[in-house]
């Protein structure tokens, strides 16, 4: 394992990007930024007085050029879908521990499927050391080491406000064209969007929820082995009955000139929330298991909106990892860092739990 402390965010052109490196600066560390655009990246390099580098992760050859001297890279360009494959390629070259922001499903299983790749070429591959997927994955560690037999974990988390960036749009509108994925019996499967519905009780009250595509169907059975999982958010009447009605669209998300004329609208139009917006915002979160016997276990936590916290843990995570405290391999927040990783973060509470449910 590397003491390399070099440490690269690449995509430091995009909201998540520019602020992970913001809050580096903060904590004295002095990040390399990177990315694929010559104006873009060495502008925002300027502005922070870092340094930079430039190259494209379509070009291999370019990227292991370009991860040279560095321990550990924080991906931030996103969809993930695109960028993820060719940067654990280039960092398999070089040796560089792997981490990223992502929520997709489609990653982190090509991540954890391929755990012995990772150990061979000593390298830490991380995924989702965001709000995708660091609290509710801890939660969901917490609740296994609470009812080791459980069969069965829900999940689900309600913003206050949800204001996106055009990242995440661009990625939810990937998996919108998937439909919803849950977990049976080990295996991913796919439902309807909007099919599946329950009314949650967060800290804050109960709210109707909705099943989402959400990291955690994958990242969870990872660390806890849980056969069965769903993640919910919450979902007005209105926003259900939009959702229902829009899957005879779903065809059309498939087709490539499609996706890729609604993700320019979605960054000509789109912009993350400003830092007044993110410190008016919050998240709860509810996490549930059940075993077999019918027991059932429940807790719910409090945190920051889903940008600061991705900030705060992202940051965080590869400090660690650079410190040489993660082993090799594929790896899920708790796998990497225990139960208890989210509970050092700013502003994250655990309000209730783990608790029993008495019938």
């Amino acid at each position: 394992m590397t003491n390399n402390p070099a440490f690269m965010i690449y995509g430091v052109n995009g909201y998540t990007g520019r602020h992970c490196a913001e809050e580096a600066l903060k904590r004295g560390l002095q990040p390399i930024v990177a990315g694929r655009g010559q104006d873009r990246v060495s502008r925002v390099a300027s502005e922070l007085n870092v340094s930079f580098r430039v190259f494209d992760l379509t070009d291999t050859n370019a990227s292991i050029e370009g991860l040279q001297g560095i321990g550990a890279v924080l991906n931030c360009a996103g969809p993930f879908s695109a960028t993820a494959r060719p940067l654990l390629d280039a960092c398999t070259a070089t040796g560089v521990h792997y981490l990223d922001v992502t929520g997709e499903i489609g990653v982190f299983e090509y991540v954890h499927q391929r755990d012995n790749h990772w150990k061979q070429a000593g390298i830490v591959a991380l995924p989702g050391v965001g709000f995708d997927v660091v609290p509710t994955d801890c939660m969901a560690a917490m609740l296994k080491e609470a009812l080791p037999d459980a069969t069965r974990l829900r999940l689900a988390f309600k913003s206050k406000h949800g204001k996106l960036s055009p990242g995440t749009a661009k990625t939810m509108l990937e998996g919108f064209a998937k439909g919803c994925t849950v977990r049976r019996d080990g295996r991913l499967e796919q439902t309807l969007a909007g099919s599946i519905t329950d009314t949650i009780p967060y800290p804050g009250g109960p709210s109707l929820s909705v099943v989402i595509p959400w990291g955690d169907v994958s990242t969870a059975f990872y660390s806890t082995g849980i056969p069965d999982i769903e993640v919910y958010t919450s979902a007005s009447e209105a926003q259900l009955k939009q959702m229902r009605s829009t899957r005879r669209f779903t065809p059309l998300l498939h087709w490539t000139w499609v996706q890729n004329f609604l993700k320019r609208r979605i960054e000509r139009r789109v912009t993350g929330p400003n830092e007044d917006e993110r410190n008016r915002d919050t998240s709860e979160l509810f996490g549930e298991v059940t075993n077999d016997a019918g027991d059932c276990l429940s807790m719910t936590m409090v945190t920051p909106n889903g940008y600061s916290l991705t900030f705060d843990s992202a940051i965080t995570a590869a400090q660690q990892v650079l410190a040489g405290a993660v082993e090799p391999g594929a790896k899920t927040p708790s796998l990497a860092f225990g139960n208890s990783f989210v509970l050092g973060l700013k502003g994250v509470r655990i309000i209730d739990g783990p608790e029993k449910k008495h019938d």
